[in-house]
């Protein structure tokens, strides 16, 4: 009798079964976090840079985390310079325009890009916490890139190549501005990584849509490819680094319920401008 009942405890501390022959289930954890975000009286950058979530002392380092950018006569610099050339058909094309609309990152422009692939509009007055969260983090992931940027000076595939660029009013600000990696990039695929979280069904979608903007900027021939993969490893390490902050977190649960309602009052992604976006986005 001894050895049956010791054998049942076995049994039930292992999690292995109990005397009921249900399995027998860790205790969960319980804990309470705040649900207070983004203030509403946030400071204003330079440039219309929203504050962002992170001490600057805390951001990605670009300069540790991403190899030297690819060398001149090297094969990582000939496989670059031939995406390059490969994307000067694009030119006058509607993938050409959507390039156009995917450089223009200032607000409340930039809030729309990844719409379509949500199925919902994003903007201030339907998604206020979401449209908050956007803001913030892009400040964050765009810094992020700079460290690498500022030291490697790497010239933009323009400056080589002769060819023109999506957005021309930008060039003298461009040549000044080092290609590697590509800051479009990196905020462009952290805001794919957390809409993804935000609207997992739509998870898909949103990534392709992600590895679409970084496209864009090929196809605008102001990046590199491989500033455009460099651009989406730091925006990347940017998400990790946000998911630490209680404040980001916040947000990101009250955009994750705009979204929803939206999600179930209007969707948008068969609307004729995501009808032409998708068109646009076709290989």
């Amino acid at each position: 009798m001894r050895q049956i009942e010791l054998g049942l405890l076995v049994l039930a501390l292992f999690g292995l079964g109990g005397v009921t022959g249900l399995p027998v289930q860790a205790a969960q954890p319980t804990y309470c976090e705040s649900n207070v975000g983004s203030p509403s009286d946030l400071k204003e950058l330079k440039h219309g840079l929203l504050q962002g979530y992170l001490d600057p002392k805390t951001l990605p380092d670009s300069l540790k985390l991403l190899a030297r950018p690819p060398a001149p006569g090297s094969a990582a610099q000939a496989l670059d310079e031939e995406i390059s050339k490969a994307n000067f058909s694009d030119e006058g094309t509607a993938r050409w325009s959507q390039a156009v609309i995917d450089a223009d990152l200032r607000f409340p422009a930039a809030a729309s890009i990844f719409s379509c692939s949500v199925g919902i509009e994003i903007s201030e007055e339907r998604t206020p916490r979401l449209y908050t969260l956007l803001r913030r983090s892009l400040t964050d992931a765009g810094l992020a890139s700079y460290k690498a940027k500022n030291h490697y000076q790497r010239s933009r595939p323009f400056m080589s190549n002769g060819e023109s660029i999506c957005t021309p009013d930008d060039e003298s600000a461009l040549r000044t501005d080092g290609s590697y990696p590509s800051g479009h990039t990196s905020v462009g695929w952290a805001w794919a990584l957390i809409l993804s979280e935000i609207s997992p069904n739509q998870q898909d979608q949103i990534l392709q849509r992600g590895m679409d903007y970084g496209r864009s900027r090929n196809i605008c021939n102001v990046h590199w490819h491989s500033d455009v993969q460099a651009g989406q490893l730091i925006g990347a390490a940017t998400v990790a680094q946000l998911h630490a902050n209680p404040v980001f977190r916040a947000d990101l649960r009250a955009a994750r319920k705009e979204v929803k309602a939206q999600q179930a009052a209007n969707n948008i992604a068969n609307s004729i401008s995501c009808k032409r976006e998708q068109a646009a986005l076709q290989p």
